[in-house]
């Protein structure tokens, strides 16, 4: 994402940046702490690349150093790659050789295979995909007699999301659904129709990164409502802010609330569509883990669009989470009229999706009951694994166990989230900071912890962070009196 930022803009992203010391204890300059951290930033996603980062004298009024320091700073990143520079023109941030971006925005080793990604929330591919794909390609006949273009996606793919919605008490025609090319297509589709630049849009905090990332690149004004780790959303805050602030459009996870796990309660709905309304705002909600409740019985609330009379929902999903990351199918479920001017819009930007990857997906939500039911109990097992190791190796944290979805969202003992990402680099764990989950510099006293990978494989992370944790007391005494870093 291009784009230019500020020294006041940088210096909150940095929140407390100057540790004197790296992971293992070693004393760092500080110059050398300033580089670590605005590396830390690259390289979990809140610092974009080919971003125009601030002059050296900007920088350093902003953060109230000396200049020869943001000098230095700036010297070893493009010493490291990642930053390059013009004489005259400035610094842009850059990625260096041997790395790459992950779909969580998080940068890592291009072959990395010794370390446990815990930085993002994905299964690999059910049994049934082989099974599903293969079918696919029986059904493909027809279709390539055709053009092979389907702005809104195929109408029988259209049908059967129709029906999934309508199962779960949503009455949905296959005219109210477009097929994207994943959730966030989905999501990006609906912000070029909704939001212009400057306008507001309002989200939970924590939320799903890539959506901060879609909102930064329309230029919108991001507005954050804390979901508390315990209690979930405040409703009368979320309402209050609503009638406040009346964003163009708002961003939230109603089942399985990534990275709380939360579930929003049925009185809530109602009362947010009827505000969304009165304030004239568009709603954007996202289902992705709608599917993946892991407590035996529990019941979900109806869908967030069965209490809107106005056409202000917009629900997107997909396949992503509940099947697969490889597989590049979402939805959008909307007003008919509406899903008409998407696909119009569509047209300008990738035409259609690939009509293999649609068959595939039909002949998957045909297994749906057996797909979803073995995955549950593979996220079930998986997540109390995590749950008894956490509680085992690292007591002094506080675990609360979702009822669904696919992570944990771990309270911290200190403001140390940023630092232990880095630690548990050393070890051969990555991690998503809390920071990563949030508009501005906070939640540094918060991690999410996936528990997608095999047990063993949680199991052995667990370990990691563990020592981890152990080397950011043994480089530095425990101070957590700066209440400015606690979320």
């Amino acid at each position: 994402m291009a784009g230019v930022i500020r020294g006041s803009q940088l210096t909150r992203l940095l929140g407390s940046w100057p540790s004197t010391r790296g992971p293992r204890g070693a004393l760092l300059p500080e110059y050398a702490a300033l580089a670590a951290a605005l590396r830390a930033l690259l390289h979990d996603g809140r610092l974009g690349l080919g971003v125009r980062v601030p002059a050296e004298r900007e920088l350093a009024a902003s953060l109230s150093v000396s200049r020869t320091t943001i000098t230095a700073a700036y010297r070893e990143l493009r010493a490291s790659g990642h930053l390059t520079s013009r004489r005259g023109a400035g610094s842009w941030t850059a990625l260096p050789p041997g790395q790459r971006i992950a779909t969580s925005g998080q940068w890592g080793p291009v072959d990395d295979p010794d370390v446990l990604d815990l930085g993002t929330a994905a299964l690999p591919a059910p049994d049934q995909l082989a099974t599903a794909a293969r079918e696919a390609l029986d059904d493909l006949a027809p279709y390539l007699r055709r053009s092979g273009y389907a702005p809104a996606g195929l109408m029988p793919l259209r049908d059967a999301v129709a029906h999934a919605f309508t199962q779960r008490g949503l009455p949905t025609r296959a005219e109210q659904v477009l097929i994207t090319n994943g959730v966030q297509h989905a999501v990006d589709l609906l912000l070029r129709l909704t939001v212009a630049p400057g306008q507001s849009a309002l989200v939970e905090q924590p939320t799903y990164p890539n959506m901060l990332s879609a909102l930064r690149s329309h230029r919108t004004r991001v507005v954050a409502q804390s979901v508390d780790r315990e209690e979930g959303w405040d409703g009368d805050a979320l309402v209050s802010a609503v009638r406040a602030v009346r964003p163009t459009v708002s961003y939230l996870i109603p089942e399985f609330q990534n990275p709380t796990g939360h579930v929003m309660p049925v009185s809530l709905r109602e009362r947010l569509t009827a505000a969304m309304h009165a304030a004239g705002t568009d709603l954007i909600v996202d289902e992705s883990f709608v599917d993946l409740s892991l407590s035996p019985g529990y019941e979900l609330p109806p869908p967030l669009a069965s209490f809107d009379r106005h056409a202000r929902v917009l629900t997107v999903g997909g396949m992503t989470k509940p099947y697969w990351g490889g597989l590049r199918v979402g939805w959008i479920r909307a007003a008919a009229p509406v899903i008409a001017r998407l696909s119009a819009l569509r047209v300008s930007v990738d035409m259609s999706g690939p009509v293999l990857d649609q068959l595939i997906a039909l002949r998957l939500l045909e297994r749906a009951p057996e797909v979803l039911a073995e995955r549950r109990e593979q996220l079930r097992q998986r997540r109390d694994t995590l749950v008894v190791g956490l509680r085992a190796h690292c007591p002094e944290w506080s675990v609360r166990v979702p009822d669904g979805g696919t992570c944990l969202w771990i309270e911290l003992d200190g403001p140390v989230s940023t630092a232990l990402a880095h630690a548990g680099l050393e070890h051969g764990v990555r991690l998503a900071p809390g920071p990563h989950f949030a508009a501005d510099a906070v939640l540094e006293r918060y991690l999410r912890l996936p528990f997608t990978l095999p047990e063993a494989d949680l199991q052995e992370a667990v370990r990691r962070i563990a020592k981890a944790r152990g080397d950011l007391d043994r480089a530095r005494p425990a101070d957590w009196s700066d209440a400015s870093l606690v979320a």
